[in-house]
């Protein structure tokens, strides 16, 4: 009689032991209602709860996806975190509202929604039996990153986050920062980590670090991370680059500026600012720079583990 072969050995360290999906009551409201407090209108988006190996309460990451909506992208750190004992939230912000991708209509959703879902998420998490509340750390791609990076806004918190709780940490990867805000250098008092391409057309880096210098120059708590011939995405698991991301719409050689009641006006142009301004333009590049993704993976791990107190 055959010797019945060995199981294959399945238990490795980045898979959850418990997944688990939750709704989270937000708003879809535009960026004027969003910048006044004015309520918009109610909606539900869904989250992929990740439980890591564990006992206890674990920290957690939410996870906040772009313009393209959930990417692989977003497992390969969900598996990252989770090899790490790190639980992750991961947010889907455009299923519930009927939304697939907005690259190539950004008007589609409003640029600050997400940071509505993002502060309903932390609510959530905070009372959860299994998330640590003092360790939840909030980190976004692109539409993502920009919303993880603005997040942190004093003033949005106070407007927005009802839950009493707050981020450890922030960590942008790639986000648009064309955009200055009213007191936009008044962030919490927690660490912030922006990651970003040199390369990058669609959201380039120059922006950010105009941003990075004020918040600097205000005592706040933040770095960036360049990297040489990183385009947008970078860190993606699938395909190579650069790709032209034909369509999609890119603010890159935009200045935008918040001014009295919420409106945002090109500062070129001193008109409120639309998609059909002359300085939106298409066809900007996406793809994998293998190097760049394993030294941010390296990177955003080590801080995570300093942050969490990790063994």
């Amino acid at each position: 009689m055959a010797a019945t072969p060995p199981r294959a050995e399945t238990q490795t360290a980045d898979i959850a032991q418990r997944i688990e999906l939750h709704a989270i009551p937000t708003q879809t409201l535009g960026d004027g209602e969003f910048l006044t407090g004015k309520d918009g209108k109610p909606a539900t988006v869904t989250g992929e709860l990740r439980i890591a190996q564990g006992g206890g309460r674990l920290p957690v990451v939410i996870l906040m996806h772009g313009s393209g909506g959930m990417s692989p992208g977003i497992d390969i750190w969900s598996r990252l975190f989770n090899s790490m004992g790190v639980s992750t939230f991961a947010i889907d912000g455009f299923t519930g509202r009927g939304l697939t991708s907005v690259s190539a209509d950004q008007t589609q959703l409003g640029r600050l929604n997400f940071i509505l879902d993002i502060y309903g998420a932390l609510a959530m998490l905070a009372k959860h039996p299994r998330v640590d509340p003092q360790r939840i750390a909030l980190m976004g791609f692109s539409r993502g990153g920009q919303a993880a990076l603005f997040a942190s806004e004093q003033r949005f918190h106070k407007l927005w986050n009802k839950s009493g709780a707050e981020f450890a940490a922030y960590i942008p990867l790639y986000p648009d920062c064309s955009t200055t805000y009213l007191s936009d250098t008044d962030v919490v008092a927690k660490p912030i980590r922006i990651f970003h391409g040199i390369a990058d057309d669609y959201n380039p880096v120059a922006s950010c670090k105009r941003f990075v210098e004020r918040l600097k120059a205000a005592g706040r708590d933040v770095v960036l991370t360049e990297y040489p011939d990183a385009h947008h995405g970078y860190d993606t698991p699938l395909g190579s680059g650069p790709v032209v991301a034909k369509g999609s719409q890119t603010v890159r050689a935009c200045s935008i500026v918040e001014k009295a009641d919420g409106v945002l006006v090109n500062a070129a142009s001193g008109e409120p600012f639309g998609y059909r301004d002359a300085c939106v333009q298409l066809d900007p590049h996406v793809g994998r720079n293998a190097a760049a993704a394993t030294a941010t993976q390296t990177a955003v791990a080590g801080f995570v583990r300093t942050l969490f107190a990790l063994k």
